[in-house]
């Protein structure tokens, strides 16, 4: 995510797992400082601010998102924030603090800004490589163009962190998982954003995460996959939260899902139904 002319919150970044980061979020004042340029909807760079304390945020009005052809008009914020709920349900916390608030265009979809480690152990999560194969700590998602006549190994890392991602783009069916909307923080955190095309009731992975296709899952999501299941059941209080958000077909949807990883116990493999990479990739 690139921003433009930024405005430093001043003191502490606020702690993203933290219950008044949330708060601040949801109370403070929304000031807009610029737009973000790269985005394919509406999305503004704002301080919010409550008194002393600050901090910076994503505001993306739902009236300026593009209306698409496969997904309810005006529906991406809140998308946006079911993936957050999923997200915070698994405990892996890989997705901002993310809610819907009023703003200065309306009601929309606010996100914490993430600063990101340009350098660090755990920063570096794609690369082009060489060569057929994609070496030690490394997994392979395919072949791309470099140039004419040129092509490269497209690889991420083999990381815990995007292998959780990779479980959770699965259960919410993210339409665009790409390389920029990773962020590895400086503390060795993953955060991932752009969650709008989420929780279509039909079939649209797309991602660059496919190195674990049809490998066993790790006995540690398994377990975290069967209490999200649970949480999922009616009435469960995550369940009442997503029937909010999304429709009651894409809830549906989402236990669908979520049972099918656990009745094949391996990450899920592209259909042939849908392209399986987004574009472009990064």
């Amino acid at each position: 995510m690139s921003a433009p002319e930024r405005i430093p919150p001043g003191g502490v970044s606020p702690d993203p797992a933290a219950p008044e980061t949330t708060e601040l979020l949801r109370r403070g004042e929304l000031t807009v400082v610029g737009r973000i340029r790269e985005s394919s909807n509406s999305a503004l760079l704002c301080t919010v601010a409550d008194g002393e304390t600050k901090a910076e945020c994503v505001y993306k009005p739902v009236a300026g998102e593009r209306p698409l052809w496969d997904f309810p008009d005006g529906t991406l914020a809140q998308r946006e924030v079911a993936a957050y709920e999923m997200s915070r349900a698994t405990g892996w916390n890989l997705v901002p603090p993310t809610l819907l608030r009023d703003g200065p265009y309306g009601e929309g979809m606010c996100q914490l800004w993430i600063d990101t480690a340009e350098e660090g152990p755990g920063s570096e999560l794609l690369a082009l490589v060489e060569g057929e194969e994609p070496g030690e700590g490394w997994k392979a998602v395919g072949f791309a163009e470099v140039g004419p006549g040129r092509t490269a190994l497209l690889v991420h890392a083999d990381d815990m962190r995007l292998r959780r991602l990779a479980v959770l783009d699965a259960v919410i069916n993210n339409a665009d998982r790409k390389g920029g909307h990773l962020l590895p923080t400086a503390d060795g955190r993953l955060y991932a954003i752009d969650h709008g095309v989420t929780f279509n009731a039909e079939d649209k992975l797309r991602t660059l995460l496919w190195g674990w296709a049809g490998e066993p899952l790790p006995e540690e999501i398994t377990v975290v996959l069967r209490a999200l299941a649970g949480e999922l059941d009616d009435g469960a209080a995550l369940a009442t939260r997503l029937a909010e958000l999304i429709t009651a077909a894409e809830l549906v949807a989402v236990r669908e899902r979520l049972a099918a990883l656990l009745a094949t116990g391996r990450h899920p493999e592209p259909s042939g139904n849908w392209p399986a990479i987004p574009w472009p990739p990064i």
